[in-house]
């Protein structure tokens, strides 16, 4: 998989450790599943999700914050004492509205806190990708960095289905042609999409990445908010 350098303009598509001293506009993309998820999680009432680093962290905020709920994953699975796994159909079932929850996943929240210097901060996924694409536009600023979250240094994830899902929003921002069916089935055919199926219904419903693969299903960006040093997701429409 090639990783594409930012020149003249271009947007550049990056793992998260490449993120020092990038500023501007920068989209962290998780489509399986952890920004897919928060997509769900908002559409069915939740107020704001906040992203943290780590297992212990997610549960020392949550417990700061009145009546917030956990989600996420450590390795793929539901880590012990989070009321959600990293499933975007189990969060599209529970009543959320109103609710702060708080995130913690293996790549996405890790990609969003790693940009330290990003004036604008969006997180994506194919289900808000023209959206997102809107939101871009909307900042006014460069061409933005695409964070790969799904890469990882010292393993054989390569993160093809975060690249695939940047590539779709990048083209909506520059009004091409989405390509949404065949990026959607490149996607599900992803090891990652794979490798999540086969965890069991404990840590990924069935139907995940069938969620994950569909495309403009919501009209909403998520932008991350800075806020006494946490990061907190909340919805945007620009569109």
């Amino acid at each position: 998989m090639v990783y594409v350098r930012r020149m003249r303009g271009e947007a550049s598509f990056v793992a998260r450790w490449e993120l020092e001293g990038v500023h501007g506009v920068v989209v962290a993309v998780d489509v399986i599943r952890a920004f897919t998820t928060a997509a769900y999680a908002f559409a069915a009432g939740a107020l704001a999700i906040w992203l943290v680093a780590t297992v212990p962290d997610a549960i020392d905020l949550a417990q700061q914050i009145p009546g917030a709920l956990t989600m996420g994953e450590e390795h793929g699975r539901r880590p012990p004492g989070f009321d959600f796994s990293n499933s975007p159909v189990a969060v599209s079932r529970a009543d959320l509205k109103g609710r702060a929850l708080v995130q913690r996943t293996s790549a996405g929240t890790q990609g969003v806190i790693a940009a330290t210097s990003a004036e604008w901060l969006f997180a994506a996924s194919l289900v808000c990708a023209s959206a997102t694409a809107a939101a871009i536009e909307s900042a006014g600023l460069r061409a933005p960095t695409y964070v790969i979250t799904g890469r990882f240094e010292d393993t054989l994830d390569d993160g093809e289905e975060d690249l695939l899902a940047a590539k779709l929003i990048e083209r909506a921002r520059c009004g091409q042609p989405l390509d949404a069916h065949p990026t959607a089935a490149a996607v599900a055919g992803t090891p990652s999409a794979i490798r999540i199926l086969a965890m069991g219904e404990d840590h990924a419903h069935p139907d995940d990445v069938a969620y994950a693969t569909a495309v403009d299903r919501f009209d909403f960006a998520i932008e991350v908010e800075r806020i006494d040093g946490q990061h907190r997701m909340v919805t945007r429409r620009d569109c």
